[in-house]
């Protein structure tokens, strides 16, 4: 009977330990991801105060003009590796000082996690420059291509800029001054950041990168499929797992490419939460993971091997 009881409580101890384990694991993890951020972030409201107060009509018109040639520059930023960069543009769209198609650009570009890892796993720089390239052609190709639909066979037309749409939807008053305007944005969307962070860490900390590599099938299409579903997870996590399924031969190239095209860091969040129009929101994620998934069965169909 002793010895039942013993056995109980040090299983209950040894569960109790794994969770504090799990948990320091996960903060540790979600405030190193996180505070990366910030720089992006305080200088993308800088930025946009910067606009909203200093600038008159003049320059904004040549900002919203130079939309046309936006998804270039999207697809050529979008590339560094940090997640920061989607979350600024996601601020900028949210302003309209970009436009839908820069967005996506900056979106499918965006790699994360992706080249730490194969430095770090000492990949050959050649075929690190050939999948980086593949995926900046594919962001600007898809950037434009979105903007053409969107204004051509949806007819819809880009609205003014409006940078106090992101004031208002953080309640702050934009009348204290640029820096101070800027520092509240930034600390109001790094803790919802951090929050969401957190909470996505954890779950897949319990439910572990292993098991989540379970649901990979190498199976044409329904790979690219399920590559770009796990690369919509606004985690780091997300593009760490496809890229080590891919370096270990578990997937190929085109589920790889879906799945890091998808992969948006934590721009989706910020999009979600600086954006009004959630149908909008939707159908630019709809899209993304549509672009993905094309372009990851065009690669595989076409046997192109990094």
């Amino acid at each position: 009977m002793c010895n039942l009881v013993y056995e109980t409580i040090d299983t209950q101890m040894r569960e109790a330990f794994a969770m504090i384990h799990i948990l320091e694991h996960t903060l540790s993890h979600t405030i190193e991801d996180s505070v990366k951020l910030l720089p992006f972030l305080f200088f993308t409201y800088l930025f946009m105060e910067l606009l909203e107060h200093t600038t008159g009509g003049k320059v904004q018109n040549k900002i919203k003009n130079a939309g046309k040639v936006g998804p270039l520059w999207g697809g050529l930023l979008g590339i560094m590796p940090q997640c920061g960069f989607s979350a600024a543009a996601s601020s900028l769209y949210a302003g309209r000082v970009i436009t839908v198609g820069t967005l996506l650009a900056v979106f499918l570009s965006t790699s994360d996690e992706m080249l730490p890892i194969f430095i770090s796993e000492a990949v050959a720089p050649a075929t690190i420059f050939k999948i980086l390239g593949a995926k900046v052609c594919i962001a600007i190709i898809s950037g434009f291509a979105a903007e053409l639909v969107y204004v051509n066979v949806f007819k819809k037309k880009e609205k003014d800029m409006d940078i106090h749409v992101v004031c208002e939807e953080e309640h702050c008053s934009c009348e204290d001054g640029v820096l101070k305007s800027a520092l509240k944005h930034t600390f109001k969307i790094f803790v919802y950041i951090l929050l969401i962070t957190f909470m996505l860490t954890f779950v897949i900390e319990l439910i572990g990168e292993d098991q989540l590599a379970v649901v990979f099938q190498d199976i044409p299409v329904v790979g690219e499929m399920i590559a770009a579903l796990v690369g919509l997870i606004p985690n780091c996590a997300s593009s760490v797992v496809i890229t080590e399924l891919y370096l270990s031969g578990i997937i190929g190239a085109g589920a790889m490419m879906s799945g890091l095209l998808v992969n948006a860091g934590v721009g989706l969040l910020v999009l979600f939460r600086l954006n009004r129009n959630w149908k909008q929101n939707a159908g630019i994620m709809a899209a993304l993971y549509g672009f993905g998934v094309v372009w990851g069965v065009i690669i595989e169909l076409l046997g192109i091997v990094f």
